[in-house]
């Protein structure tokens, strides 16, 4: 039957362009690769845990354009359940312009469009399906008002919530008290822990103020470097697969996914992110949001050719 999750979150149309390096400010760069497609921190876990093998549910806003139905069509595809999407006719969807330089590094500059016009309201219609979920997925692209909604109805509920602090921005940290998984990556827990992240053990000891804060438990990303895992049991490093990198755009999503997903079919907090790893791993080693994200077989077999099982 696979595990049922809700995510409420962005959903944007990226507009990505390949350059050799990410130009100074002021410069102008010539590319060598362009693309449109879908993306948005929401949409792309959602697709992500789609992919999968679970069932999923979207709750979120597109404006009534055709980056609208292009993203409405994508998560369609994936198998996501998109009934809790709204239709906004009076704001344009969500865009991300996304320049990626060769290795993987990124920048993006991300108009939310409708997604910022998700509200309390958008979130208590999907009430009765949080409520039936074995997870809520959470990021931060959205209003207060609906992050802070979708946290309280999961409370309510008894719902698991995996949370992702993406992009990093101020929020209510009492948050972090309803919170059974936090996912941030470097820059995300600098700021919301106040401790500079330059070395393995500075990123524990942050993984660590995570618990502090009120989080059950932290997974903290350090893409080619792997994770730590931080739990009141302690804190450990868990080390990355190495794959070919050409894109890190949607590499936090897949990951953040795949915990949840793993998470809910069962498996214990350390087995989860190194599932996670390798589907965050995957999630780098094409261009784009949404396309690079990888099925299941993909990541078990990734899985079993690195660690034999």
């Amino acid at each position: 039957m696979g595990v049922s999750i809700v995510v409420v979150g962005s959903a944007n149309v990226d507009m990505v362009a390949k350059t050799p390096r990410l130009p100074m400010p002021g410069e102008t760069v010539i590319g060598t690769h362009f693309t449109i497609a879908c993306g948005g921190k929401g949409a792309n876990q959602a697709v992500a845990a789609a992919r999968l093998g679970a069932k999923v549910w979207f709750v979120g806003r597109v404006g009534d354009d055709m980056f609208g139905e292009m993203l409405k069509r994508s998560l369609n595809e994936a198998g996501v359940d998109t009934t809790f999407l709204k239709k906004d006719s009076e704001a344009h969807t969500g865009v991300a312009q996304i320049y990626v330089a060769q290795g993987g590094e990124n920048c993006i500059v991300v108009v939310l469009g409708a997604n910022g016009r998700v509200c309390a309201q958008d979130i208590e219609t999907a009430e009765e399906k949080i409520k039936a979920s074995d997870c809520l997925i959470l990021q931060l692209e959205l209003p207060d008002e609906a992050v802070e909604t979708a946290f309280e109805l999961a409370k309510r509920h008894g719902v698991r919530v995996v949370f992702n602090p993406a992009p990093a921005r101020q929020f209510k940290l009492e948050l972090l008290n309803l919170c059974d998984v936090v996912t941030p990556n470097e820059k995300e827990a600098e700021q919301i822990t106040g401790i500079a992240i330059s070395n393995l053990d500075e990123a524990m000891k942050a993984a660590s103020a995570f618990l502090d804060l009120g989080s059950k438990a932290a997974v903290l990303t350090l893409g080619e470097q792997g994770a730590v895992l931080a739990t009141h049991e302690g804190v450990e490093h868990i080390p990355a697969f190495k794959v070919e990198a050409i894109d890190a755009t949607a590499a936090g999503d897949a990951f953040t996914a795949a915990l949840a997903v793993r998470l809910c079919e069962g498996a214990q907090l350390k087995d989860a992110v190194t599932f996670a790893n390798a589907a965050g791993a995957l999630a780098t080693t094409k261009l784009g949001a949404q396309p690079s994200l990888p099925f299941r077989e993909e990541v078990d077999r990734l899985i079993s050719e690195t660690l034999g099982g």
